[in-house]
């Protein structure tokens, strides 16, 4: 090829070294982009969930432990997610509305070791049902949407009282935001964050989340198809997306992550807001489980598939991995 016809532009130049590399890189992750999810157990100590290698169901003061290791590693926040005794789950999720009950008291308790660290709580009433669905079951067994939705307002003004900063409904019942802001409006509790879990996929992806609270022997092989979305669908999402923020959400989930980085692209160039994404169980088993294998190498794995969803557009993860992120960027930093 003669020197006049040879193209003059070299994309490769600005990969020739690290540090022009850095220089034009697009899509940045840093901890503070970074939610961790802690499973919290009412009995002290730690115990392990076995499909979730590395991750604990974490007792009160091991509790106000992560938190501490949060603030020290720059992570803002923490997602609680409940281990509720066998003896107080019920066909109506009762224990939800308890205003001392599991997750108002770790609230509390946060933020009174940790004042600046935003608390996010898991609105729904799985962890609470002896049948292990997101909702009130009518004779037949489907959920009821508008029984349930009542349910979760009054859930999430528990929740909110005790001092969450940010409440996430993430049942997928219809109606469920705007009842939510009205409670929270009501309470003149203004400033408190709805996160809605908008586009959350009836996913093969959450067994190993399901045996760490203890709803998938609850659940006995019954599904969520009627109220989480189908898998093939894509523009469903942004109706769904397009709704909650019309009732008041403040920030929008997609869940899961790496499958759903389509999704996370579209609703952020859509409508521009706060969106949040979820890198679930089975997402972070298949890793581990790869790089125990010697499959892959752990940190680069994680990394690249944490720095896709920031280049999709996602403004925050949710990432069991939070915590060994954060120590593996601040490593790269030093």
């Amino acid at each position: 090829m003669s020197a006049g016809t040879y193209p003059h532009t070299r994309l490769r130049r600005w990969r020739a070294s690290a540090a022009r590399r850095a220089l034009v890189r697009e899509a940045h992750l840093a901890p503070q982009d970074l939610l961790w999810p802690v499973f919290i157990q009412p009995e002290e100590g730690r115990s392990p969930v076995a499909t979730l290698p590395g991750v604990e169901r974490l007792g009160p003061q091991a509790l106000l432990e992560a938190a501490a290791e949060a603030v020290e590693l720059g992570i803002p926040g923490l997602v609680l997610f409940p281990v509720i005794p066998a003896a107080d789950k019920s066909e109506d999720a009762a224990e939800a509305l308890n205003d001392d009950g599991l997750v108002p008291r770790s609230i509390r308790a946060l933020k009174a070791a940790q004042p600046e660290l935003l608390v996010v709580t898991d609105v729904a009433l799985d962890p609470y049902t002896s049948h292990g669905q997101d909702g009130l079951l009518d004779d037949a067994g489907y959920v009821r949407n508008d029984a349930t939705v009542n349910m979760l307002a009054r859930q999430a003004l528990v929740h909110a009282r005790a001092g969450a900063d940010i409440v996430a409904p993430s049942d997928m019942m219809d109606g469920r935001v705007g009842q939510i802001r009205s409670v929270l409006e009501r309470d003149r509790l203004h400033n408190v964050l709805i996160l809605s879990y908008a586009a959350k996929y009836a996913s093969g992806f959450y067994g190993p989340f399901r045996d760490a609270v203890g709803s998938a022997a609850n659940l006995a092989g019954a599904d969520k198809y009627s109220y989480q979305m189908d898998p093939a669908n894509g523009a469903e999402a942004l109706r769904e997306v397009e709704q909650d923020l019309a009732e008041g959400a403040d920030a929008v989930m997609v869940k899961p992550g790496l499958p759903y980085l389509d999704i996370v692209q579209r609703v952020k160039a859509q409508f521009g807001v706060p969106t949040f994404v979820y890198q679930v169980s089975g997402e972070y088993g298949m890793l581990k489980a790869a790089a125990a294998a010697g499959m892959l190498d752990e940190r680069a794995a994680v990394l690249e598939a944490l720095t896709s969803m920031k280049r999709a557009g996602a403004d925050a993860i949710l990432s069991y991995y939070a915590p060994q992120v954060a120590r593996w960027l601040r490593e790269g930093a030093a």
